[in-house]
């Protein structure tokens, strides 16, 4: 908000940069938009109690980030949870329910009452944050940093 064009090619390339660090595709040319993820986000509450949280979680980014869909539409929350092993059924019954809202709404207001208002936000061991979109070689850092204080 607020930031030049300029700047905004600038954080672009980088965030595609550091994306393609870790081997993840940013087309930031095929979003227009930020969605509500909250459906999503009840989809991942429900995935990790079925061991499958990680794979629905890069699935959605994927998705999102890559293939510029909409993380808010049901149709490609049931097909992408589909395509990661959860049962499709179980999925459609959760998006038409308000199943999971109050377990997401109480996670998102313990991170917000901890001071966490964007992300990327990363809690390690529910005690250290690293926030922003930081380098490898910050996250490198921090995690030496936890290692050695134990």
């Amino acid at each position: 908000y607020g930031s030049t064009p300029e700047q905004r090619e600038q954080i672009g390339n980088m965030i595609r940069e550091r994306g393609a660090q870790g081997g993840f595709v940013f087309n930031t040319d095929k979003r227009s938009r930020i969605y509500n993820t909250f459906d999503a986000h009840r989809l991942l509450h429900w995935a990790e109690l079925e061991n499958k949280q990680m794979a629905l979680k890069r699935a959605l980014f994927t998705a999102y980030f890559t293939d510029g869909k909409n993380p808010g539409d049901h149709q490609v929350l049931i097909a992408l949870a589909e395509t990661v092993g959860l049962d499709g059924d179980k999925a459609r019954e959760i998006l038409s329910s308000d199943t999971f809202a109050t377990e997401v709404q109480a996670q998102e207001r313990l991170y917000l009452d901890n001071g966490i208002h964007s992300v990327p936000a990363v809690i390690i061991n529910e005690r250290f944050l690293i926030q922003g979109g930081q380098p490898t070689d910050e996250f490198e850092r921090v995690l030496r940093e936890i290692a050695v204080a134990g």
